[in-house]
């Protein structure tokens, strides 16, 4: 090919050959760059068109499923509830003990073992055991305006709202008590929300899940399923994450954000060009140590914490 004139028109104090493979190499560098800028400016301008119309009004085949810890609320709602549980003297110094204990193990092993995890659920379902499922709704409630309201992150509130205002339904989708989780989706104005199901017969808990938590995996089935059941066309659906165990979910869906992303699904969402949200500021937000996996039985360390915060009070 032929070489610029900047190129031909220096002398060569070296081998001709050597400089001529260095000028060339570096010609070559600075086209690369120049079509990098060019194909970035390009990219940058798609997704600005993209962002200006999504989401899109009056697109009814299109919903939006959001994650609820550090994706809409700061921190755990079960921590939460669990402080305000406490509070009103609902757990014995008994079951405290075995809960700490149980949370951790999941905080220092690091790993989720199955027979760990069964039992720490188990545990945590004991709790509610024989109470009344409008007794803890109202409790909800009060815990709600107590430790929650002033948690929601605003931009993740903003773009719930956006999918509201262009005539969309909007879900939580999270691990937590589904009781939990619709008290949070009224207060905000969403559509509803989907959570793990504690079996309950007239009215009253059994002490037993119906399924399993709804986690990981699980999260994905029961969007898919509403998604069925709502008429929705998943590919123009959003979703909205934190964690990586969101991922199955965030991967059903065609315009999956990562909100305030732990380190996997940040890693996650730029090789795979997901759009990304973080609304927190200076350093990284900590997350309450509770481990998602553990489904119902992160209630356990909401108590532990909240014993916590008391003797620090003290």
């Amino acid at each position: 090919m032929a070489l610029p004139a900047w190129l031909t028109s220096r002398k060569r104090s070296a081998t001709a050959r050597s400089v001529l493979a260095g000028e060339a190499a570096a010609e070559a560098a600075r086209k690369q760059e120049q079509e990098a800028a060019a194909r970035a400016a390009e990219r940058e301008g798609h997704e600005g068109a993209e962002e200006a119309e999504f989401p899109v009004v009056g697109d009814v085949r299109a919903a939006a499923f959001f994650d609820l810890d550090n994706t809409v609320m700061q921190g755990a709602a079960l921590f939460h509830f669990g402080r305000g549980l406490y509070k009103r003297k609902f757990f014995r110094k008994r079951e405290l003990t075995r809960f700490a204990w149980q949370q951790a193990y999941f905080r220092l092993a690091g790993s989720e073992n199955a027979d760990h995890m069964q039992d720490a659920r188990e545990s945590a379902l004991s709790i509610v055991k024989g109470h009344r499922v409008h007794e803890l709704m109202a409790i909800g409630e009060e815990i709600y305006d107590e430790y929650m309201s002033g948690r929601i992150w605003p931009g993740t509130r903003a773009l719930a709202q956006a999918h509201l205002d262009a005539g969309q339904k909007v879900w939580l989708v999270t691990a937590a008590p589904v009781e939990t989780a619709t008290i949070i989706a009224r207060r905000l104005g969403l559509t509803g929300a989907l959570g793990t199901v504690a079996e309950s017969v007239g009215g009253i808990y059994t002490g037993r899940l119906v399924g399993e938590p709804l986690h990981g995996p699980a999260k994905a089935e029961a969007v898919r399923a509403l998604a069925a059941a709502e008429g929705l066309e998943l590919e123009r659906c959003a979703a909205y994450s934190d964690s990586a165990n969101d991922i199955p979910m965030l991967s059903l869906v065609g315009h999956p954000y990562a909100i305030n992303p732990d380190s996997r699904l940040r890693a996650h969402a730029r090789e795979m060009g997901w759009r990304l949200r973080d609304y927190r500021t200076g350093r990284k937000a900590a997350k309450v140590g509770i481990p998602a996996a553990a489904g119902v039985g992160a209630l356990a360390g909401g108590a532990a914490a909240a014993v916590a915060v008391q003797r620090r009070r003290r």
